[in-house]
């Protein structure tokens, strides 16, 4: 395949959105460079998906500026041949078939049509070519939205989820192709949740978190100056968990009976559990991950380096387990009964019962 273009710097420079009082984007700024694939990660309502419509011109921004190539998106002469993206895999009219729906973005975009049939071999689906996509799955979409996106021969692309749907297969196809596109020159930027597809894929990565970027390098640059972290594994989970409150140290729990404690090396959190007496299985180093270093900084809305954050309530809970219900209330005693009037005196009747002995009561149990 032949390229006309390879890629463009992409920038964005204090970039702001508000959607009346929400405040969606806060002042980001970060650049994406030719030639590498970075990862553009965030937990969900982070701003993600907001900024990349910014880039694309979908989305006006509130303040600051986002470009591609030096110019904002509406202002490129020819942006079906500059710029690739996926958004969703559902911008398609179901009985229309495949390839007529990439003929009618290059006649759109003033592209060969002869490269339809070469997009459709490219992302495997020259056998579905004539079918509809109304019976596509969710892959296949995904596939021809990505043949969508790569028709006009663009030096940037910008994906949004684009592994969704695809299987364990496609995956590892998708991983190969982004390095071939970005070993061209070509610009890539990958929005995604898995981020453990994204630690095989991506050369640097872009974090956010509420709307406010929290890191940005290369990603074994990022991961090598996290903190250090230790799994313990022990059978008091609860009383290691408020020894780690009290400490003040940052902690969750990951399951049943393993505690993740962040910060810390084995000779600082060694003496600790051994002064409390507390039993341990199994105490570990952490290898810092891509995972663990989104969460470091998506949880605490840190930055790397950063001081150690306050301790993080538990992420994991038994998944039947509750709360022991409180004992019972004991009964109030009953109120001591008034002392007895003077009352003119009875005939004398039969022997009356002990004063001990309480009368029956109503509706006695059968």
């Amino acid at each position: 395949m032949t390229t006309a273009t390879r890629g463009g710097l992409i920038e964005v420079t204090n970039l702001t959105k508000h959607f009346g009082t929400v405040q969606a984007v806060r002042g980001l700024s970060f650049s994406v460079t030719p030639g590498r694939i970075t990862g553009f990660l965030g937990p969900n309502g982070a701003g993600k998906t907001t900024t990349l419509r910014m880039l694309l011109g979908l989305v006006n921004p509130t303040g600051g500026t986002a470009t591609l190539y030096g110019q904002k998106y509406a202002e490129l002469p020819n942006p079906n041949k500059m710029v690739g993206a996926v958004l969703e895999a559902t911008s398609f009219h179901p009985s229309r078939r495949a390839r007529s729906h990439l003929q009618m973005i290059a006649i759109a975009g003033g592209i060969d049509p002869r490269r339809c049939d070469e997009m459709l071999a490219l992302v495997g689906l020259s056998e579905a070519a004539r079918r509809r996509v109304g019976g596509f799955s969710l892959g296949m979409r995904q596939r021809l939205q990505l043949a969508s996106a790569l028709l006009g021969d663009p030096g940037v692309l910008i994906l949004d989820e684009p592994a969704n749907g695809l299987d364990p297969q496609g995956i590892a196809w998708l991983r190969d192709f982004m390095r071939h596109l970005a070993g061209e020159g070509r610009t890539v930027l990958i929005s995604s949740h898995l981020l453990a597809e994204m630690a095989q894929t991506v050369d640097d990565v872009v974090i956010l978190s509420h709307g406010e970027l929290r890191a940005q390098g290369p990603l074994a640059s990022l991961v090598a100056q996290a903190r250090p972290a230790m799994r313990a594994r022990t059978p008091e989970p609860e009383r290691l968990m408020a020894v780690l409150q009290r400490a003040g140290l940052p902690f969750a729990r990951e399951s049943v009976d393993v505690v993740r404690v962040d910060g810390v090396t084995p000779e600082q959190i060694g003496p600790m559990l051994a002064q409390h007496q507390i039993v341990l299985y199994e105490l570990v180093r952490d290898a810092t991950n891509l995972e663990s270093l989104f969460l470091s900084l998506t949880e605490t809305g840190g930055a790397v380096p950063s001081s150690p954050p306050t301790p993080t309530a538990p992420r994991w809970a038994p998944p039947t387990a509750a709360p022991p219900a409180p004992p019972p209330a004991a009964a109030p005693p009953p109120a001591a009964a008034p002392p007895p009037t003077a009352a003119p005196p009875a005939p004398p009747p039969a022997a009356a019962p002990p004063p001990s002995a309480a009368p029956p009561a109503a509706g006695g149990p059968s």
